[in-house]
């Protein structure tokens, strides 16, 4: 019998993320976003050879269209990578990437594998949220335990915001305050040593030539925090799910473009290689909920992934957890009572985006980078997952 072993993050990087429908990525492709973040992420362990990668495991939540036919085996052939590396996209919606992740890791901890990449990719501005030809089971709508599933992401927010009392100031302060701390992020350089640039083209009409010109541009800076909000814009903006609710557009996350991929390696791996670990995965834990109050659901993954980790919350010195909307975020801040000091201290997916299967890659990279950064020991990665579920991921300074 095996015996289980240590899995580390060796590099860990991100594209920046674009808003959707109309930023910098709308029209690059995701399978091509993730081979540039494939082949960027090996750059980061040069000493590594490529032919010791076994396999290529990205989270995606609507794998169809430009992300469908298994995008992580197709990213990884047109990345370069030898054709004996495999490629598995997974899907567990928000918690996609950060499942991609605990996979790999696994691998390697039950002596499986020395050497995973893993990461999550999304375009949300090539591929609707809901896919492109979605169809819900009728069978939801005559269980009563069921009918949750079949309500939008923002009702149940709603849902949430009713029942563990979260009113609509304390969503649009907790708004601002994401706002404010991704923009003081940026401006102090926290996120520079996640973030690759990735060259973007732009095509324009010259009717004096008679040609369409072609401009390329890097694009290396996050667009979803905003120097203009305010709890006085925030405030006169409609609820968008319930007539009377409040939960709105600017209390909610941003729908986005991005990606992100992690090296892990084995503690041979590392030696073998001359790797450099960055952080030692932890523990990952997954909790179901119901459906219909499905924001809740890091109240109980952290827990659970806390007791795998024979830790205490007040071990975590650095939480990220998604801010698929303040109301949600709110409610397992309050509900399990998270230093808000220790939570999001760059912002959230509030000002930052949810590009949703990439998220928990993306948080992940940050995560690593920011536990070297600010010398803390541990950190997590939490999030709410469609359909009533939560998910956690602890990762440990090395």
């Amino acid at each position: 019998m095996k015996q289980i072993q240590d899995a580390y993050i060796v590099a860990a990087t991100r594209a920046p993320v674009a808003k959707s429908g109309r930023g910098a990525l709308r029209n690059t492709r995701p399978d091509d976003l993730l081979a540039r973040t494939l082949r960027h992420v090996l750059t980061l362990a040069p000493s590594l050879d490529p032919q010791a990668v076994e396999d290529v495991i990205v989270g995606c939540a609507i794998p169809e269209a430009q992300q469908g036919l298994n995008v992580a085996r197709i990213a990884t052939l047109l990345a370069g990578l030898p054709s004996s590396v495999g490629g598995l996209t997974v899907n567990r919606f928000c918690s996609s990437g950060l499942n991609a992740v605990a996979i790999a890791a696994d691998r390697i901890r039950v002596g499986e594998a020395d050497v995973m990449i893993a990461g999550g990719v999304e375009s949300m501005s090539m591929v609707p949220m809901m896919g492109n030809t979605p169809s819900l089971s009728p069978d939801l709508f005559t269980q009563d335990e069921n009918f949750g599933i079949a309500y939008g992401m923002g009702l149940t927010a709603e849902m949430v915001a009713r029942q563990w009392k979260v009113s609509r100031e304390a969503q649009d302060a907790f708004a601002l305050a994401s706002h404010q701390k991704a923009l003081a992020a940026q401006a102090a350089g926290e996120f520079n040593q996640e973030i690759f640039p990735v060259d973007v083209e732009s095509r324009a009409v010259n009717p004096e030539r008679g040609q369409v010109d072609v401009k390329t541009r890097a694009f290396d800076r996050d667009e979803g925090p905003r120097a203009d909000t305010t709890l006085e814009g925030l405030a006169k903006l409609r609820p968008v799910f319930a007539n009377k609710g409040s939960v709105t557009a600017g209390n909610s996350s941003q729908t986005s473009d991005g990606c992100a991929a992690l090296i892990l390696a084995s503690e041979s791996a590392v030696k073998r290689f001359g790797l450099t670990p960055l952080a030692r995965f932890v523990s990952f834990a997954v909790r179901g909920v119901p459906p219909e109050i499905m924001g809740i659901g890091p109240k109980e993954a952290i827990p659970a992934a806390l007791k795998a980790a024979g830790l205490r919350l007040d071990d975590i010195g650095w939480i990220e957890l998604n801010e698929a909307f303040a109301a949600q975020s709110i409610a397992v801040m309050n509900d399990l009572q998270l230093d808000p000091s220790r939570v999001n201290p760059l912002g959230g997916a509030i000002a930052l985006g949810h590009p949703l299967g990439a998220t928990g890659a993306i948080r992940s990279a940050t995560v690593v980078h920011a536990l070297q950064r600010r010398n803390l020991q541990y950190g997590m990665v939490t999030m709410c997952v469609g359909t009533g579920m939560g998910a956690a991921g602890i990762f440990e300074r090395c």
